[in-house]
């Protein structure tokens, strides 16, 4: 049987430097991991350790990137099992919420005919915006499963929620999403 598909989406977020550990610990879960980056997520984290732990090409950016075909959006949906975006910045939170579709990140998801899940990461003060809840909430109502965000210390020296969802927490809702699809 083939393993499932999985794409994470990997944000602007100075937790995208996790992403190693959550790609380490999907793989041992048996699923195929695919990445796909922001522009702004190569910022925090390359896409070559994200490549090395995968065994796959990492996407990202803009379709006016030359690495990018203009259906790689649509490749990469294909036969997924799940997507999940962790860390999910503010900034796409809301392209997801309103359909926008100007990189691959947000194509892929727009695209995606299986279960989407975004994880949250980003100071208190801008969770905790009534701009930002009204886009979880909108995702929430199309079936988006929203996981966490958690509470603790930031990145930023306050404590609060906005954190990453621990990545256990995440692997765990992703491996309820295909069991559930």
């Amino acid at each position: 049987m083939a393993k499932p598909k999985i794409i994470l989406g990997v944000t602007g977020s100075i937790a995208a430097y996790k992403a190693g550990d959550l790609v380490r610990m999907m793989g041992k879960q048996g699923w195929d991991v695919w990445v796909v980056m922001t522009t702004c997520a190569k910022q925090y984290i390359g896409p070559l350790p994200l490549q090395a732990l995968t065994g796959n090409p990492v996407m990202h950016g803009t379709f006016a990137e030359k690495e990018q075909d203009t259906y790689s959006h649509l490749t990469l949906s294909d036969d997924a099992a799940a997507m999940v975006v962790a860390p999910c910045s503010a900034q796409t939170l809301a392209r997801l919420a309103y359909g926008f579709a100007d990189d691959v990140l947000a194509a892929t998801a727009l695209a995606l005919q299986a279960p989407l899940l975004v994880a949250p990461a980003m100071n208190t003060r801008m969770w905790l915006h009534p701009a930002v809840q009204e886009n979880a909430a909108i995702l929430t109502k199309r079936g988006v499963t929203i996981v966490g965000p958690g509470e603790g210390a930031l990145a930023c020296g306050t404590t609060g929620p906005g954190r990453l969802a621990d990545l256990d927490v995440i692997v765990a809702a992703v491996a309820r999403a295909i069991r559930s699809a």
